[in-house]
């Protein structure tokens, strides 16, 4: 078997907190648009990376996933993240830690809990 790509299912009540973190927040830009359709989706990407964004208040009250974004400089993103996004700073996890497991991590949260760990080993 070959896989090429893991391609996660994000569902938001509200499909714009999902934009605001992705693409306002983190710089990812939109592959296929059915945003305003009744069932808004859409697949979202960023150097080879891929997920697909759905509102659908059943499936997001269901379950708050959490990602691991892996980085070659935390700081880079760090400090893009803190400067124009603040917001999205998890309180747990706000600055670039040393984690126990020798990686450096900070973690963003948005309005409907979907986290986001950067992490650099």
């Amino acid at each position: 078997m070959n896989f090429t790509k893991l391609v996660p299912n994000v569902f938001y009540t509200d499909i714009t907190m999902g934009l605001r973190l992705f693409i306002d927040c983190l710089g990812f830009s939109i592959g296929h648009d059915e945003l305003n359709t009744d069932h808004p989706f859409c697949a979202i990407e960023k150097n080879g990376l891929s997920l697909l964004l759905f509102q659908n208040q059943e499936y997001a009250e269901k379950d708050r996933p959490e990602f691991r974004l892996v980085t070659n400089d935390i700081e880079e993103v760090y400090k893009k993240v803190s400067s124009t996004h603040p917001e999205f700073l998890h309180p747990n996890l706000k600055e670039i830690t040393l984690r126990p497991w020798g990686a450096r991590e900070f973690a963003l949260k948005d309005d409907s809990n979907v986290c986001i760990i950067i992490q650099q080993w």
